[in-house]
């Protein structure tokens, strides 16, 4: 199943709020922002006062001589946190996977909804609207990285001059073929700086990085040529992260030949399980977010990830949600490169349970850090289960 990946990003937020707040702004050129008269800076500005060439950073003194009637106001923090918990609230209603990254902007996983992703973003759309009264703009791909590519683009082309309210997709399969022809500068992390370096080089547009072979992109960019030109072939396989922290532990394991067989790629899924839940144990964590990445022969790399409705660390547990994920994922037609297993969304092992399951809970865990005793004192191979002392064929681990 593709991953459907949805950035969302609230159309010129405080000013939205503001206008909210006091009607009368509607249509307004208006700014949120520090006081002319000082030293202050426009934090934000409506979109009837972008018409005149202002925009956010730029010092307020600047913006009132290009616009004397420019209106100023005051910023309301509190009520901007509580617009924005609002629609974070609709964003957690519609998906269990939601990485809030700043007041206004989040990304969503809604690949287990039935729904295509423009008709999961359409109904968000008009969901915010109708119940926060706020607009915004969405981009769908099949991951974070041409997800919030496609919201900028669609953003910044829009001709309203009103809040763009843009949705923008992109179809699986066009990632490269979409990002090819934008400048090397709408990548993340590529300033103007960076972007002016690249143009020195002869590499203008993301096409131009993404022709680049693994020698070149390395020849040009160090270790990390290959990993920058994989973005630009629109190439991002990195998790929804949850919580304001993006804290995760992770094991995977790259096969030093392709494996088909189901029962060994499950006995590899298990001692990933077991590695991660004792690194938790080791430091007192646990976490109630369980994320697989799979990597066929011919490089193609998924991942994918699910909500548990408990703070766990025990390997049982973290398998079971790993091994759902692999099976609901897994093509039996395609050999497998590399396995992945990790859990986020960390914290302390905490978790409601009743009496029987208490008892039940305790006898795993006593058993488990019974286990990580003996390995930490004896040596890892100790103690095994059955099917791992056979261990899988595997080359690099990490």
């Amino acid at each position: 199943m593709t991953r459907k990946i949805l950035h969302l990003d609230l159309d010129a937020f405080f000013c939205s709020v503001q206008e909210i707040l006091d009607p009368s702004l509607r249509g307004k050129p208006f700014a949120v922002g520090g006081s002319p008269q000082g030293r202050g800076v426009v934090t934000s500005c409506s979109y009837a006062a972008r018409r005149y060439g202002i925009h956010s950073a730029m010092p307020a003194a600047k913006a009132l001589a290009l616009f004397p009637q420019l209106i100023f106001v005051s910023g309301t923090h509190a009520r901007y946190s509580d617009y924005s918990d609002k629609v974070m609230a609709i964003l957690d209603d519609t998906s269990p996977l939601v990485q809030q990254v700043s007041i206004d902007e989040a990304f969503l996983d809604v690949t287990d909804m039935p729904q295509s992703g423009k008709t999961i973003a359409q109904d968000l759309q008009l969901r915010i609207k109708n119940e926060v009264d706020l607009p915004c703009s969405i981009g769908v791909a099949t991951n974070k990285l041409v997800a919030k590519i496609a919201n900028d683009f669609g953003k910044s082309n829009s001709r309203k001059t009103t809040a763009p309210c843009a949705i923008t997709v992109v179809p699986p399969g066009t990632e490269a073929a979409f990002l090819a022809p934008l400048p090397v500068q709408a990548l993340w992390g590529i300033g103007p700086k960076s972007a002016q370096n690249l143009k020195s080089l002869g590499i203008i547009t993301i096409g131009d990085l993404a022709s680049l072979s693994d020698q070149h992109a390395v020849d040009m960019f160090g270790r990390h040529g290959v990993s920058l030109r994989d973005s630009a072939l629109g190439i991002d396989d990195s998790p929804i992260h949850l919580g304001h922290e993006a804290k995760s532990v992770s094991n995977e394991t790259t096969f030093s030949s392709d494996i088909s067989d189901y029962k060994e790629l499950l006995d590899t899924l298990r001692y990933l399980s077991e590695k991660v839940g004792a690194r938790l144990r080791k430091s007192a964590q646990a976490g109630n977010t369980v994320h697989i990445k799979l990597r066929y022969g011919d490089f193609t790399t998924y991942t994918r990830q699910t909500k548990v409705p408990y703070y766990t660390n025990q390997d049982k547990e973290i398998y079971t949600a790993a091994k759902q994920l692999f099976d609901n994922l897994w093509n039996r037609s395609l050999p497998v490169r590399l396995l992945g297993v990790g859990v986020s969304d960390l914290g302390e092992p905490l978790r409601q349970l009743d009496f029987w399951s208490q008892k039940n809970d305790l006898r795993e865990q006593q058993l488990l850090t019974a286990v990580d005793h003996l390995k930490e004192k004896f040596g890892k191979k100790i103690i095994q289960r059955a099917s791992h002392l056979k261990p899988p064929d595997t080359g690099t681990k990490s």
